[in-house]
């Protein structure tokens, strides 16, 4: 062979191979417009006279929304199943017939007067990463699980539920919907009575993967296109009561009082400055108080307040509150009050992601051209119970100036698509990959 053809049949098998995968790469291609339109269409289930979302777990709304979301899982032929807990499932099967799904989703509940892209824009993503796959008629080794979860800002109910982390008190708690947990999965189609049954272990799962937004200001401030979520933090919460002595405001010398109000003011500013102090990312919030008698002409008796704590380390949870509890010590004996801490059984422990998913979704933000940044979530996601059952990721697009919870919530077209097209590209990634 001349070595003017040996380069024209290179040349020509280097423009087959541009040309193929240049199609393959097209193939995979999320329909941008029709995510956006998801969402918008969405919106309108709940939405209230000031913009903001009403569409709270098992009210009318959400209803309405789920059916929504069900009719256009059953127009693309996929396996559409309410399971005990309310948690919609719909399944593409793969090819090969494996045991493990590669799953994906988020909520599509919202706080009362909340946004419109907190979960929602996980669960439109994960909706158009399942039309993609159809429409496409990409082929998968796994079956592919689509998952909306049931109640997720009531206290990611349907994804501990997955994880077996509910119980029978857990289905009493009554939500803002007015609707128990129990009763409220009944009405989404769920079976309260068999509810424990759906807990899954760790052979069901190859991988899952949340897309969100941050709800904070991390990569908004920073231009960033998408966030490699290292974990979710863990969070611990207190009932804290300061008694002093309820004596009349206008009778008692200022050097003669035992003012528990003075001692919570100074108490207050205690965590903010030890939060501080330490280097890390945890943070300390007092965020709700009260004064008894509560009356303008008596000094305060007893203050009754809150302390949470959050970071990604356990450990470092315990060295800010044990330095907190310090710190009220001191208080204690300058205001002659007395401080009760009595933890709260509503926290959870610290969800890391998994660094084999964290290098996919990575690897694939670099291939698409992405700017990225590795961060925490400081807020809790269903994917911080799914990280119990398997190997788990999450990426987070921006939000406007760090706002959620709020009518005012807002991310970009432009973001919710990077997001979406950064999903589908990570979840046939981890589909190739035969064990994790």
């Amino acid at each position: 062979m001349t070595v003017n053809k040996f380069i024209m049949r290179s040349a020509l098998f280097t423009f087959f191979l541009l040309f193929f995968f240049s199609i393959s790469s097209a193939q995979y291609q999320i329909n941008t417009e029709r995510v956006i339109q998801n969402l918008e269409t969405l919106k309108t289930f709940g939405i209230n006279d000031e913009g903001g979302n009403d569409r709270v777990a098992y009210s009318d709304h959400e209803l309405d929304a789920r059916a929504y979301v069900i009719k256009r899982l059953n127009d693309l032929g996929v396996e559409v199943q309410i399971d005990a807990a309310g948690n919609i499932s719909a399944i593409r099967k793969g090819r090969k017939g494996l045991s493990k799904v590669v799953a994906f989703g988020s909520h599509i509940d919202a706080v009362p007067n909340g946004g419109h892209y907190d979960g929602q824009v996980g669960s439109m993503a994960a909706l158009e990463v399942m039309q993609t796959l159809v429409e496409q008629k990409i082929e998968t080794n796994h079956d592919f699980e689509l998952l909306i979860f049931t109640n997720e800002e009531g206290g990611v109910f349907g994804s501990r539920a997955l994880a077996g982390k509910i119980d029978e008190g857990t289905l009493k708690v009554k939500t803002s919907s007015g609707y128990t947990n129990a009763e409220g999965v009944n009405r989404l189609g769920g079976d309260s009575a068999t509810i424990f049954s759906v807990k899954r272990s760790k052979e069901d799962l190859h991988a899952f993967i949340e897309l969100h937004i941050e709800q904070g200001s991390n990569l908004y401030d920073q231009g960033i296109d998408v966030g490699v979520v290292e974990g979710i933090v863990g969070l611990k919460w207190w009932d804290v009561v300061v008694r002093g002595f309820a004596n009349h405001a206008g009778t008692t010398p200022m050097n003669k009082r035992k003012d528990a109000m003075l001692a919570s003011a100074e108490f207050i500013l205690s965590v903010n400055r030890i939060a501080k102090s330490i280097e890390g990312n945890q943070v300390a919030t007092v965020g709700r108080i009260q004064a008894l008698p509560g009356a303008p002409n008596v000094i305060p008796g007893e203050v009754r307040m809150s302390l949470e704590i959050r970071d990604l380390s356990s450990d470092r949870i315990k060295e800010v509150y044990e330095a907190i509890v310090s710190s009220a010590k001191a208080i204690e004996e300058k205001y002659q009050t007395t401080f009760e801490f009595a933890p709260i059984d509503a926290t959870s422990p610290p969800a890391m992601m998994d660094d084999r998913i964290r290098k996919v979704i990575s690897d694939q933000a670099k291939s698409l051209g992405y700017t990225q940044l590795s961060l925490p979530s400081g807020a809790g996601h269903d994917a911080q119970d799914m990280a119990m059952i398997g190997p788990t990721g999450m990426i987070f697009i921006p939000s406007y100036e760090g706002i959620s919870h709020s009518p005012l919530e807002y991310s970009t077209p432009e973001d919710i698509a990077n997001g979406t097209q950064l999903l589908l590209n990570s979840l046939l990634a981890l589909d190739k990959m035969t064990k994790l």
